[in-house]
This record gives C-alpha cells, sequence and structure tokens, in this order.
C-alpha cells in the first residue's frame, strides 16, 4: 500500500511546525500513512457532496479547494478555502453524512487516508496530535474572522483582510515569494467567499488597485504594502496563531 510521499508530507509538516516544534520522528510517523494512489480532480468538481457518508480523511497536496453550500436555488457560499498542506476537515469521519461539500477550484491532488490507520498514527505522537487539535482550531478561528468580515467589514476591507489571510497561510507551506502569491481562483470564487456580487467584486478589485494597495495580473497577486494593508483592514494575525 502506498503511503505519504515527502511532497506529501512537507505542506503539512511545515504548517504544522509553525504552531509548535515537531520532531523527525514526527515526519517519520507521517510517512507511514498509507493512501493509496494520489487522488485527483478537474477544476469545477466535486470532491464530496452534502448528505455523504465520509469514510476517509483528504489531505491535499496541490491545488485548491474549497467548502461551500448552497441553495436550492442555485446560489452558493463558500465558506472557507483548503490550501496544500490542509486536512479537508480532519474529524469528519466521526458524522454519520457531510453538512457541507467540498469543490475543487482548479485541478487539485489529494491523498485519501483511512481514519483507523491515522488515529493510530497520532495516538503514538503526542506532539503530532497537539499541533493537529492547534490546527483544528485555527480552522475554526478562521471561520469566526470570515463571519466577523461578512458582518461587519465593508468589500474592500473584507477582500483586503482575505488577501492578507491567504499570503500568511501560503507562506506557512513555503508558496508565498516575498509579498506575492499565485492566486489561481477566479473573481467569481472571491465573490462568492466574500457575499459579493460579481460585479461589486469587480469594482472593489479595481479599488484596491486605484489605491496603490495590490498589484493583480495573470493570476498572480501582490501586496504592495503589506503594513499598510494590514491597517486598512484591522488585520489581526491572532487567530491564525503562528508562532505562539
Amino acid at each position: 500500500m502506498p503511503t505519504l510521499t515527502a511532497a506529501g508530507i512537507e505542506p503539512l509538516f511545515r504548517l504544522l511546525g509553525r504552531y509548535m516544534p515537531l520532531e523527525e520522528a514526527d515526519r517519520r510517523a507521517l510517512a507511514t500513512l498509507e493512501t493509496g494512489p494520489v487522488c485527483h480532480a478537474e477544476a469545477r468538481s466535486d470532491i464530496a457532496h452534502e448528505g455523504e457518508n465520509p469514510t476517509v480523511i483528504r489531505l491535499l497536496i496541490s491545488g485548491w479547494a474549497c467548502r461551500y453550500k448552497d441553495l436550492p436555488d442555485g446560489r452558493r457560499q463558500i465558506v472557507g478555502f483548503f490550501l496544500p498542506g490542509d486536512f479537508c476537515d480532519l474529524n469528519i469521519y466521526i458524522l454519520s453524512q457531510l453538512d457541507h461539500s467540498i469543490g475543487a477550484l482548479t485541478a487539485v491532488r489529494y491523498y485519501e487516508i483511512q481514519p483507523h490507520q491515522f488515529q493510530q498514527v497520532v495516538d503514538e505522537r503526542p506532539h503530532l496530535l497537539r499541533a493537529l487539535l492547534w490546527h483544528e482550531k485555527v480552522s475554526a478561528g478562521i471561520q469566526r474572522e470570515w463571519l466577523l468580515s461578512i458582518g461587519q467589514r465593508s468589500p474592500l476591507e473584507r477582500l483586503g483582510h482575505l488577501f492578507v489571510e491567504l499570503y500568511y497561510r501560503l507562506k506557512a507551506v513555503g508558496l508565498a515569494t516575498g509579498t506575492g502569491f499565485d492566486l489561481p481562483i477566479t473573481q467569481n470564487h472571491l465573490a462568492e467567499a466574500n457575499g459579493l456580487s460579481l460585479v461589486h467584486m469587480n469594482r472593489t478589485l479595481q479599488e484596491m488597485r486605484r489605491e496603490g494597495l495590490i498589484e493583480l495580473s495573470e493570476r498572480q497577486l501582490r501586496i504592495v504594502d503589506l503594513d499598510r494593508l494590514k491597517r486598512v483592514t484591522m488585520f489581526n494575525d491572532n487567530y491564525l496563531h503562528f508562532n505562539r
């Protein structure tokens, strides 16, 4: 049975290491996880559907995915982004059915890990277990911050706040250079994540460009002045709990 490759372990190990120091033995423990072959999903396809019985833990190793909810009339709200190194709901297998869907925003690759085998590994590595629990708390903190953005921040503030958050999350797994990163998703995805119409999203992006806050070209985003954007959006990174 195949196990996690170095490419699969590295983003996850980098991410967990931002919360607390991990040992080489923790990396080796992750490397024992049996995964089966690497799974692939095309952009705009679903990885899991609301109502399904979840039986595996999914670890994203490349591409961007999302957690979303939709209404019977077709309206959709993206309620979370999954980046390389993220588990798509670590403990979801304890539920009898999914209460949301997971979709691929770009072409993605991911591993499927059996829960019982995962549980055995983390039971033997208390530091690894603590780091994973920390990551789950951060995921809950991100949800609270998104709710605050939707309820109280202006469109520019909520979009700018999201860009800073994505920068820090991508930096944690080695996918940001300077203050820039790949932004392979569409304006429609950004609109669905920020509770805005597509027209309003486009206007907000143009305003951010005019204000000299960002540069966006060919799906490459650069934050021109990170400190200024953090002030404008009232960004406080305490909910990400990096290097605490």
